[in-house]
């Protein structure tokens, strides 16, 4: 029986998750652990998936962007999140997970939705965008760094306030927030 086949398919299948390094040097599933419970796996792929997705529009709002604030902030998320993503990479090692180097078919999809825009059109979607995501991440952040005390749970406690941080920039942008006394 020649593995190779198999071993292809379920590297092309891996790879899809990011994980086909992983397999190729354990031969174990690189989304389980023997160290992580099942819902740190969880918010790290997904937080992995999402901080990579930040970095990538943030460089594109930094292309794209005719307002210097969306463009000031896109600059932002690039900082932050290659910061946070490097900072997962380290928790995620820490409990033997193995995370997603590449996004997923929605934020490609979006990626490419926003690429096609430029100025204004631009700026709008990527507010909208923006306002969205760090809503859900602050919130999903913050119900991880309650879970107890692993190396992923004190990362989303070391993130989060970053995210909330964000979550108040793009609201000040948007124009959703409240304006402060004078």
């Amino acid at each position: 029986m020649n593995p190779r086949p198999s071993y292809l398919s379920r590297s092309l299948g891996l790879l899809i998750f990011g994980g086909a390094v992983a397999f190729a040097q354990t031969g174990a599933d690189p989304m389980t652990s023997t160290h992580a419970s099942g819902a740190d796996i969880s918010f790290a792929k997904e937080a992995a998936i999402g901080g990579l997705s930040e970095v990538e529009l943030g460089q594109l709002a930094v292309q794209k962007a005719s307002d210097p604030r969306v463009r000031k902030f896109g600059q932002q998320m690039v900082d932050d999140h290659t910061r946070a993503n490097d900072a997962l990479k380290s928790a995620a090692a820490q409990e033997g997970i193995t995370l997603p180097t590449s996004t997923d078919k929605k934020h490609e999809e979006l990626r490419a939705k926003l690429e096609k825009l430029s100025g204004a059109q631009f700026d709008e979607a990527y507010k909208k965008e923006m306002l969205r995501d760090h809503r859900e991440d602050v919130a999903a952040f913050a119900k991880q760094a309650r879970a107890g005390n692993s190396p992923v749970q004190k990362f989303a406690s070391d993130t989060l306030p970053t995210l909330e941080n964000h979550l108040e920039m793009i609201e000040r942008i948007n124009g959703s927030a409240a304006k402060p006394a004078m």
